[in-house]
This record gives C-alpha cells, structure tokens and sequence, in this order.
C-alpha cells in the first residue's frame, strides 16, 4: 500500500514534505479549513517549489468555501509549479463549514463545482451560475500563468453515505474518507461509485486518512502516549458529535456521556449559536492532557490505527483488499519521526 501524510498547513511546513519525500512517502496532503488553519495553497506552493517528486495535495476544499473560478486557478498555478503533481480533493465541507458555525453544501452543489474544477483545469470551458445568471468561463490567460496541460486527480471526499460515492462515479474521480477504517464501508462506497460510474476507463484511487500509533514492547493500547497520538481524530468526532445532535444519538452511551463532558468543559451546548467558536478551536491539533479521558478506546479503535506490528499489518492488508490504495496518516506528536515509523513499518 502507498503511504502518505496530511498536516495543517503553517509556517516552514515545506521542510516537512521535504522529509516526506526524502522517506519515499507518496503524497503530502494541506488541509482547508480557513477559520481553523494556514491556506493549502500558500503552503503547497512553498511545498512545490521544494520538491521534485511528491505529489502534493488539497484536503479538500469545497464549494462552499472557494468559487470554482478561484479554485481552479489555484490549482492550475500550483500545476505550473508541480507539474502533474497535484491532487484535489473535493467535499461538501462538513467541517470547514461547521467552524463557520454554517451548514456543508449539497451533493448536488459538490457535483456541479467537481465538473467545473475538471473542466477549467483541463483547459475547457464550463458553466457559471451566480443566481439567475449563467456563463460559460475558462481561463483566458495563458503561457506561464497556469498549467492546463498536466493532468491534476481529483478525488471526492465521502464517509459511508452512498451520495458522495456517486458523485465520484459520475465523475470518475478517486475517493477520500477521514477515519473510515472498517473494510466493509469501504466496499460499500466503491460499489456505490462503481453503480453510478459512466464508462469511467479505470478504477480511481482510493485513500483513507487516519493516525499511527505503533505499540512499543508491554505498552499499554490506551495509555497516554497512544492517546496523545490519536486523540486529534477521537476529538474531531466527539466536536462533531456535539455540534450534531442527531449524529450524537447514534453513540453507545459511553460515548455519549463524552460528548456531554466535552460540551460542559466547553462551555457550549448542542443549540448555542456560537457553539462553533468553543469546539473547534484547535481542530485536529495536539489534545490537552486534561482531556485524554474523552479519548475512548473505543472511538480509538474506530478511527486510528493502534497496536503492535503485526496487529497493524492486519488491518492495513485488510483495507488494502477492500480497495484503499494509500493510507495518509495526520501526525501531531513528531511528525518525521512518525512518517518514518510508517514507513518502516510497511518496507
């Protein structure tokens, strides 16, 4: 299986992927979440100019952040820095958005921007709606602004609804999930693409991001060193869970007694209006040590990778025969130290 990695995008992360692609990782990842961290593309241009091999990728930005004009230059300037390099991963921004305190789009809007960007970045025209108003756009510039040329892969981001699989059949894209370890949802999403596929030529890649946490001889699986490194995935769902009412009675009763502690020690609850300025903050950072005892093992178990080397090469063979191609881990602790454990442990 490929490997890859997924960061926040700050200052000096260009050093990062350079050690990535030193390691021989397949792929560097920015996330786009404007009010939570740095912008990928001001990271993913420091990260080109760096590099020469790695592809570097958007993870993923929405239509309901960038219009599809602005996001299509962006990734068409990044092309022209890391030719045939570049990868975009598409989604309805449920995060992104959620840290607005707003709603993620549609499906139906998340396909009309993923034909767009397609589209404008392979040099051709497309439909433009602002309201009542339709054009057809492309670029109009030409020579060194963008690259139009190489091809840039997109992949549609989907957790186990069937919607955002479609969309990437439809559209012949790859697929991306956050913390999606269990091999059956997996088969399920690439049947749905499969189902909804118009005579895509192959079949695109699929990744899945998660963290790594390799057990040292007699550790514990759910003691403080492995809390630490998966405890930003645990956390992202449990923030999710008490912005989400509905999604958070769905929960077993342990965790939702987690949510309960997490909104308390917030200060928010469920309905507040402002809600998202107290669970986001940090998103996906490091956790406080005071709140390691909301890292369950049971969500642990769930959305992160933990265990001993063997245990680990289990579950990663069997998502490798469920069809993911590249496992892109999101380190917090020491992120060289953790890409190379990753790489030793699948050499």
């Amino acid at each position: 299986m490929r490997t890859g990695v997924i960061v926040a995008a700050h200052p000096g992360v260009e050093d990062l992927a350079v050690r990535a692609e030193e390691l021989g990782l397949h792929s560097f990842w920015a996330y786009d979440t404007p009010m939570v961290h740095g912008d990928p593309f001001v990271a993913l241009s420091l990260c080109a100019k760096a590099t020469r091999r790695i592809r570097l990728g958007i993870g993923v930005t929405s239509p309901a952040l960038r219009s599809a004009p602005a996001a299509a230059s962006g990734l068409a300037s990044l092309n022209a820095l890391a030719p045939g390099r570049i990868i975009c991963g598409v989604g309805t921004g449920n995060t992104a958005r959620r840290t607005l305190g707003m709603r993620p789009a549609t499906a139906a809007r998340l396909e009309n921007f993923t034909t767009a960007l397609q589209d404008l970045c392979a040099g051709r025209s497309t439909e433009y709606r602002e309201g009542d108003r339709v054009r057809d756009i492309r670029f109009l510039h030409s020579g060194a602004h963008v690259n139009t040329a190489d091809p840039i892969e997109f992949v549609v981001a989907a957790l186990q609804g069937p919607k955002a699989a479609a969309v990437a059949g439809r559209r012949g894209t790859g697929l991306i999930s956050f913390g999606l370890l269990d091999p059956t949802a997996w088969h399920a999403l690439h049947a749905a693409r499969r189902n909804a596929a118009q005579g895509t030529p192959h079949d695109p890649d699929s990744y899945v991001i998660t963290s790594l946490h390799l057990l040292d001889e007699d550790e514990d699986p759910h003691g403080a060193p492995a809390r630490d490194a998966t405890g930003h995935l645990v956390m992202s769902l449990l923030a999710f869970a008490a912005d989400t009412p509905a999604f958070a009675e769905q929960l077993g009763p342990e965790e939702g007694e987690a949510v309960r502690r997490l909104l308390d020690r917030r200060g928010t609850s469920p309905i507040a209006p402002d809600r998202h300025t107290k669970l986001y903050p940090n998103y996906l950072g490091r956790i406080a040590p005071q709140d390691r005892d909301l890292i369950l093992p049971s969500l642990m178990n769930t959305l992160a990778l933990v265990g001993t080397r063997d245990d680990l090469l289990t579950r990663i063979t069997a998502l490798e025969q469920a069809g993911i191609d590249e496992l892109l881990i999101q380190p917090v602790i020491d992120p060289p130290t953790e890409m190379a454990q990753l790489v030793k442990l699948l050499a």
